[in-house]
């Protein structure tokens, strides 16, 4: 049985250790083994054709140290190759930055907003078209996922059906309609002890944002394996029963 690869697209610096983290939380929740999913850094430039035709799922998730809303020449470059990129056909899971990004490079807006920023294990809800979603709409109408960001998408790009909320964001989740793409800006790559994990590597997040301290943070943690389930599944729409080990 020929197993499914990925690849993950990263925007991390060399020395954060979320890197390969992300990598293995990625695998994890797709219950993959690690030599499935490679890598390939964006901020060293866009990823060459043969890798990418290597793939038969592209991944996306967050960034660490980099905002979607950046003028950065790296950034400015990469959009229009992330634009062709989801519009080329190939499956593809966008997170966090990712979600930001894709929703920039296709003509939406996104906006450094942190009087909406999230962090933790926060409650997510569907919206109509969510309720209808072949992804989504086997979820409840209310579920929790992981989060933890301070840009924000603001604007939906062209063609974008919107299909969840949280209170403090309108847009949590969308896909491209007619292709196969899916963006959160929840992590559903990410459990309780993954996102701690990132957050003691950035525990400004947790001070700027939540207003306590990590531990009182830890406490209000806790697993989503609702929202996990939401990779496996894409998995499995995206190849339209092509094998997928685990998924």
């Amino acid at each position: 049985m020929q197993l499914v690869r990925f690849l993950l697209l990263q925007v991390r610096n060399a020395d954060d250790p979320m890197r390969p983290q992300e990598r293995r939380s990625f695998a994890r929740a797709l219950r993959v083994s690690l030599e499935q999913v490679d890598t390939w850094d964006l901020l060293q430039g866009v990823a060459p054709a043969k890798v990418v035709q290597r793939a038969d799922v592209i991944l996306m998730g967050g960034s660490g140290h980099y905002s979607a809303t950046s003028q950065q020449p790296w950034l400015v470059r990469l959009l229009p190759w992330l634009a062709e990129l989801a519009t080329g056909g190939k499956p593809l899971f966008a997170s966090c930055w990712g979600f930001q990004a894709l929703a920039r490079a296709l003509g939406g807006r996104v906006e450094h907003r942190p009087d909406q920023a999230e962090v933790g294990t926060l409650q997510v809800k569907l919206t109509p078209q969510g309720k209808q979603d072949p992804l989504f709409g086997s979820l409840p109408e209310v579920f929790q996922a992981q989060m933890g960001h301070e840009d924000a998408v603001v604007e939906l790009p062209p063609g974008a059906l919107w299909l969840a909320q949280t209170d403090r964001n309108p847009y949590q989740a969308y896909r491209l309609e007619g292709l196969p793409v899916y963006c959160t800006q929840f992590h559903p790559e990410l459990n309780r002890q993954e996102l701690l994990d990132r957050v003691y590597s950035y525990p400004e997040y947790v001070h700027r944002i939540a207003g306590v301290s990590v531990e009182e943070f830890a406490t209000r943690c806790h697993d989503t394996p609702e929202s996990e389930a939401l990779l496996r599944r894409f998995v499995r729409w995206a190849l339209q029963g092509a094998k997928c080990q685990g998924a």
